[in-house]
């Protein structure tokens, strides 16, 4: 008789050093383990609750601005530069590690509007309401680490007097070229102080212009008369236009899918296109009661940040319809604007009450160097909390956010108004002729038309 005797190697279990962990030995076999999702379901309530726990997303404010902030830029190659515009056109660049100012813009009389920088990193535009666009040198990243910079403010490399107030500039993904919008749209060569093109369609205040991120030739704008509208350089007028029933306030292309693109618009929510078909909308994200003024993409192109008229910062992911996340502080005011830090890590936001604000992209994310095992062990309880997020009490503690009061009463409000017209309409589809008012889904509702 052959007897099978268990035999281990001593090497395999016992530690080299006092310091080692401990080597254990799992077997996997579902019949030893009949608890298996009894247990795991627990873990996965209690990452929810301990997610919650230590979800404190707000970082600090950044204080220096004497009015309120209207633009803001990121410098794609410095990953602390940002660049802040107000209405009382000072310009400043922050050292968002440091959360001081570097350096000052002086120039601008009244009201900054727009802030680009070119791909370089090198060369920032600026544009207001006093008629003017001018070129900045940006200071070299070395100079960001040093004190005495604030003390020099910086003197415009070249200033461009125009008959018309600029509302936005957008620099060139790639290239030299930049877009102006005001009561036109003008393309601006770095190097002439004429525009080398001119764009128009209709008589209405072009608000907000964007490059696409994938063809450097094409760009979206949004004007009052609630139209976004897609120009082609290569050609000698604008090439489609999409009329909303409400005004779109700014736009942001998805940069991992640069034919998506996502519009703010004055009706609370907001609407991704597809570029190449824009008779209806592929998703529509909801949430804010009011207002939504800022709209950027991460640059992972998963999700995008949006700052709105009711005093939050919300995140959105790039197909979801509800927000995942939302932000705000007693003090902070309403958002103008919103940017994703470069590395996706961050939200920078300005408000009406002259403060920009650093937040965490993700609330409980715990902030620097992590250990191995660390990591490991948060990408478990991760994965554990996905695979049973559709269990109600799970699903419950993820979803649940504490809510300013007005926020609250809003949300509520606007939630009775919309069921009220949805029962208006069944009823009136309901004693109409069959046929006759057809069913008409929300991502086609909000658009009058398409021109080409």
């Amino acid at each position: 008789m052959k007897v099978k005797v268990i035999s281990r190697s001593t090497d395999e279990f016992t530690r080299e050093r006092s310091q080692d962990l401990q080597r254990v030995f799992h077997n996997f076999d579902p019949n030893l383990r009949t608890q298996e999702k009894a247990v795991e379901y627990v873990r996965a309530l209690n990452a929810a609750k301990m997610e919650k726990i230590f979800a404190r997303p707000f970082i600090g404010a950044m204080d220096g601005h004497i009015d309120a902030i209207s633009c803001m830029a990121k410098n794609p190659n410095h990953l602390k530069g940002m660049f802040s515009g107000s209405m009382d056109g000072d310009i400043r660049l922050w050292d968002i590690s440091s959360r001081r100012t570097v350096c000052q813009f002086p120039g601008h009389q009244g009201a900054v509007r727009g802030l680009s920088v070119s791909t370089d990193g090198c060369t920032l535009v600026s544009c207001g309401m006093d008629c003017t666009v001018r070129l900045w040198n940006v200071p070299a990243a070395s100079s960001m680490e040093s004190d005495n910079s604030y003390d020099n403010p910086a003197k415009p490399l070249a200033v461009y007097v125009w008959k018309n107030a600029f509302w936005a500039v957008d620099h060139q993904w790639e290239g030299d070229l930049f877009a102006t919008a005001g009561a036109q749209v003008d393309i601006w060569d770095r190097n002439r102080s004429q525009p080398i093109n001119s764009f128009e369609w209709g008589n209405d205040t072009v608000i907000s212009v964007r490059f696409n991120p994938g063809e450097p030739n094409v760009m979206a704008t949004s004007a009052s008369d609630r139209s976004i509208t897609l120009y082609d350089l290569r050609m000698s007028s604008p090439a489609r236009k999409l009329i909303m029933r409400t005004k779109t306030n700014s736009i942001s292309w998805n940069p991992m899918e640069p034919m998506n693109f996502t519009a703010a618009n004055e009706d609370c929510n907001c609407y991704s296109y597809d570029a190449r078909k824009l008779n209806e909308a592929k998703c529509v994200h909801k949430d804010h009661v009011s207002a939504v003024m800022d709209i950027d993409y991460s640059p992972t192109g998963r999700e995008f940040v949006t700052g709105s008229y009711d005093r939050t910062v919300r995140i959105f992911q790039y197909n979801g319809g509800h927000s995942r996340e939302i932000y705000h502080t007693k003090r902070m005011q309403r958002v103008f604007c919103v940017k994703f830090s470069s590395d996706a890590t961050y939200v920078i936001s300005g408000s009406d009450d002259t403060n920009l604000r650093l937040w965490k992209s993700k609330a409980s994310e715990q902030l620097g160097v992590l250990l191995p095992r660390e990591r490991k062990k948060q990408e478990y309880l991760e994965a554990v909390k996905n695979r049973y997020k559709h269990l109600p009490e799970v699903k419950r503690i993820v979803r649940h956010r504490h809510l300013p009061k007005p926020i609250y009463k809003a949300a509520a409000l606007r939630k009775t108004m919309t069921e009220a017209e949805k029962r208006k309409e069944e009823r009136r589809r309901a004693h109409s002729a069959p046929g006759s008012m057809p069913m008409e889904p929300l991502r086609k509702r909000r658009i009058i038309q398409e021109v080409e």
